[in-house]
């Protein structure tokens, strides 16, 4: 079971790393193409959730993530043995929260800079990432399991 929280501390990790970079060498609201017009890294910040919704709610966030943080430990404990992409998927998401946690309580705003400009796409980091592709491999899991057990299931 430690393995997946060391995959959780390496995605807090690397998102701690990219936000004190961008905090460090970029300015606020700098942006710098990779891929003009198409991707960009730009420093920003948010207050909110996610594409910018209930801004300025810290106490709120704080509250619902350590909820978040608890429920993934706890059901973590309960199904490592049973399936390592259910695991896989609460340690990306366990990495990614904290990650976003850390930056709400230390300072009330999240460092975003992964800029997708080309489909005008919220910005975003790396904690987030983690959490997206742990929620689409929980959708996976759950699509896997319609299919094998879905079969055999009487609805009536």
């Amino acid at each position: 079971m430690i393995y997946y929280y060391v995959i959780a501390l390496l995605v807090f990790l690397a998102d701690r790393v990219t936000k004190w970079l961008v905090v460090t060498y970029m300015e606020l609201g700098q942006s710098i193409p990779l891929w003009e017009g198409v991707f960009h890294l730009t420093s920003h910040r948010n207050r909110g959730a996610a594409f910018g919704i209930l801004q300025n709610q810290r106490a709120f966030f704080i509250v619902i993530t350590l909820a978040v943080i608890v429920g993934i430990v706890w059901y973590l404990r309960r199904v490592y043995k049973e399936s390592a992409l259910v695991s896989w998927a609460l340690a990306l998401i366990l990495g990614g929260a904290v990650g976003n946690f850390y930056d709400r309580v230390l300072t009330g705003q999240v460092v975003d800079f992964f800029d997708f400009t080309l489909i005008h796409f919220p910005i975003f980091n790396v904690a987030d990432s983690a959490i997206v592709i742990g929620v689409g491999l929980f959708v996976i899991d759950g699509l896997r399991e319609l299919l094998v057990n879905g079969r055999d299931r009487k609805y009536e």
